[in-house]
């Protein structure tokens, strides 16, 4: 009786859960396949959420999915490591030694065998070599960096209000990610002032800095407008065309040598892949070390190796620009290959990604939120405003929340947020 097909997915962020998820339901529960998903965290959260669990604007616990429970519902396995290496001749992944937080080693290096693999690593900020950045700033890129911002956040809240001094906080970079904690950051301290110092907001003095023309450079210049406008409407200082040249222990270096100071810094600049991806195992990819993949999500050297998602490079036919990182794109592409892997198996050609474009959000917290829609779907190529634009934000989630669980789990998760939101602080004080 011959194997299974092994098919493993490293990465669990938006696409490698998704189509872990729905590979699971189709091929693993019948024997088909085996599924397995490899992730260095042992939960998922939603990344363009990052913000608000960095904030402390939102619950953790109630977001986070746990892998090892998901798993065990949808059919695949879940393996905990983090990916340093390939070895494509053997069709092996290799993965780091695993330690617990306090650094015992639980687990050695070690290799998992593949038939298919599919990398959806996602991706991180890009620091472009600035002197100073790892030392001294704090980055947005997973739940665990998330939380130690989170920490160090409450940590210079209390000591500002013990000491009666300002909270200075500098963000290099303006995309969504910059925009939208920035604004979360605001709405914090607007509900913590009624936790016993009424003055806490007024304390915060926030620079965002960009170092093109305008803030949401990937949006429409309307929202860029609109966006910054809002900003500095709730006290904030945004400075574009100012490309850093340094971070120090008290600020970033900017221009002529001007010093924004600063007690937390964060980097929300740039996007790349992982370092190690970097020609993996003489994979093609580009200078941000993404996987360059053609029309069928297959890397251009080999076709049993799969990209998807942030750490993909797809220029689609006549189109000059690859496809931007976001998680509408990362979305697509689980559901494309979840389409048409089974098939793809069973010796039948892969169909040809396309992408739909229904639009970009931005939301600004609970001050506002702006939006285009798309080429498809109901109002196309409208631009939204203020509450209808918060609440089509919202419902991102909301499908994402569905496409893993189904209709009535995503039903009950809301519903216990909204009744958690109901007896359980608005914010995190602890």
């Amino acid at each position: 009786m011959s194997q299974p097909v092994r098919i493993v997915i490293v990465g669990g962020g938006i696409a490698g859960i998704l189509l872990a998820t729905r590979l699971g339901d189709q091929l693993g529960r019948s024997g088909r396949a085996s599924v397995t998903l490899i992730d260095s965290s042992p939960t998922h959260i939603w990344k363009p959420m990052l913000h608000t669990i960095a904030a402390g604007t939102r619950d953790v616990q109630q977001q986070q999915v746990i892998y090892l429970a998901h798993a065990r519902d949808h059919g695949f396995t879940y393996q905990p490591g983090a990916m340093h290496g390939l070895d494509r001749s053997r069709q092996l992944v290799q993965l780091d030694e695993l330690r617990t937080p306090e650094g015992e080693v639980v687990l050695g290096p070690r290799t998992v065998g593949y038939d298919v693999l599919v990398l959806s690593l996602g991706s991180r900020a890009n620091d472009f070599g600035v002197p100073g950045v790892k030392e001294h700033c704090h980055f947005i890129d997973s739940q665990k960096q998330a939380e130690a911002f989170n920490a160090a956040l409450r940590a210079r809240v209390f000591r500002s209000v013990a000491k009666d001094e300002s909270l200075r906080v500098a963000i290099v970079g303006a995309g969504a990610t910059g925009v939208e904690l920035s604004a979360e950051l605001s709405r914090l301290l607007d509900v913590a002032s009624s936790y016993g110092d009424p003055t806490v907001r007024e304390r915060l003095n926030l620079t965002l800095l960009e170092s093109g023309p305008r803030v949401l450079a990937a949006f429409p210049p309307e929202i860029s407008a609109s966006s910054q406008s809002q900003l500095e409407h709730i006290g904030f200082r945004v400075l574009t065309s100012a490309r850093v040249t340094a971070a120090e222990a008290n600020g970033f270096r900017h221009g002529d040598g001007t010093l924004v100071e600063a007690d937390l810094m964060v980097w929300a600049a740039g996007v790349k892949a992982p370092d190690f991806m970097n020609n993996l195992d003489g994979l093609e990819t580009n200078r941000s070390n993404q996987i360059v993949v053609g029309a069928s999500l297959q890397s251009s050297r080999d076709d049993h190796v799969f990209a998807l998602g942030d750490c993909a490079s797809l220029t689609l036919a006549g189109h000059e620009r690859q496809l931007a990182p976001t998680a509408q794109v990362a979305t697509q592409q689980a559901e494309h290959l979840a389409r048409h892997l089974p098939g793809w198996l069973a010796g039948k050609p892969l169909a040809d990604f396309s992408f739909r474009d229904f639009g970009s959000l931005v939301s600004l917290s609970d001050y506002n939120a702006f939006g285009t829609l798309g080429r498809f779907g109901l109002f196309r190529g409208g631009f939204i405003r203020g509450r209808f634009a918060q609440l089509s934000h919202a419902m991102l989630y909301r499908r994402h929340q569905q496409a893993l669980h189904g209709f009535r789990k995503a039903t009950l998760l809301w519903t216990a947020e909204r009744i958690n939101g109901l007896v359980q602080p608005k914010i995190r004080l602890t």
